[in-house]
């Protein structure tokens, strides 16, 4: 980040571990993908440090079960510099988990436990009062049907099975805004020497949400968030060629092996921003 498996979905493939109904990756580094089962369906994840620093991952992500037809998949990829980082982007996590706890027994929609969250986790990284901040990104599931909240530029995706894009949030950055208006195009983007800085975060008094618009999830869609570890170095369309169909393990497998390759020894003109790499993907049940 800048500066200011076995279910109906992941069965088969490369092995990876059985993660419970609720998985929460703060300050770790994970040795390969794992996969998380939930009633209504199924998440892979992985979270690293980056391959080019010593210094400790400050990205979080977690997976959420709300109860057996709702869940939340979160992403939060921190700055400011080491710990100061890190603690901010456990914050965001932390809130979520609060949330979740205090309310998700209750009637409250899953927007408002979502947002509650956002504004929780912005006042305790204020709080921290060290400068820190935290991209953070949620997409609630209900049911067949899937909404993203996010600030910053961690980012999703929904992918159908034959590829077409049918989600993609825009990142809250000004190579984000200049890809999204089209003043660049995809390769300009992710090979621009300010993909690195970011226009809106958590700990900033002037945080805003950007809350998306319900989407109705195929049987076979795909969803994908990841910090910019991901979305930096590998491009839309090796993205849906990693994860569109298969199982997920292999998919998240495929996406690691691509994202690591890019920030170790990158091919010419191939984009490469060594950097903490967290993603989430997931297929309903």
């Amino acid at each position: 980040m800048a500066d200011m498996p076995k279910g109906k979905n992941g069965t088969g493939g490369t092995a990876g571990p059985i993660a419970s109904a609720a998985r929460v990756v703060v300050g770790e580094d994970l040795a390969a993908p794992e996969i998380v089962e939930l009633a209504v369906g199924c998440a892979a994840l992985y979270s690293s440090c980056s391959p080019d620093k010593d210094s400790g991952n400050e990205d979080s992500i977690g997976v959420f079960a709300v109860d057996r037809s709702r869940a939340l998949l979160v992403v939060a990829d921190g700055m400011g510099g080491a710990s100061a980082g890190a603690r901010a982007s456990a914050e965001a996590l932390a809130a979520v988990r609060r949330s979740v706890r205090s309310r998700g027994d209750t009637e409250a929609t899953l927007r408002s436990l979502v947002l509650d969250a956002f504004d929780d986790a912005n006042q305790r990284v204020l709080d921290l009062g060290v400068g820190a901040g935290t991209t953070l990104c949620i997409a609630e599931i209900n049911g067949k049907q899937l909404r993203v909240c996010h600030v910053g530029d961690s980012a999703a995706l929904v992918i159908g099975q034959r590829g077409k894009i049918k989600l993609q949030t825009i990142a809250h950055s000004p190579v984000g805004y200049a890809l999204e208006s089209g003043l660049l195009d995809e390769a300009e983007a992710l090979h621009h020497d300010e993909r690195h800085i970011v226009s809106n975060v958590i700990g900033t008094r002037d945080m805003r949400i950007d809350v998306g618009s319900p989407v109705q999830l195929s049987q076979l869609d795909t969803v994908v968030l990841g910090s910019d570890g991901l979305f930096d170095n590998v491009a839309l369309a090796e993205i849906v060629a990693c994860v569109r169909c298969g199982p997920l393990v292999d998919a998240a497998h495929r996406l690691l092996e691509v994202c690591m390759q890019r920030m170790r020894s990158p091919g010419e003109g191939e984009p490469s921003k060594p950097d903490d790499l967290s993603f989430l993907i997931y297929r309903g049940g």
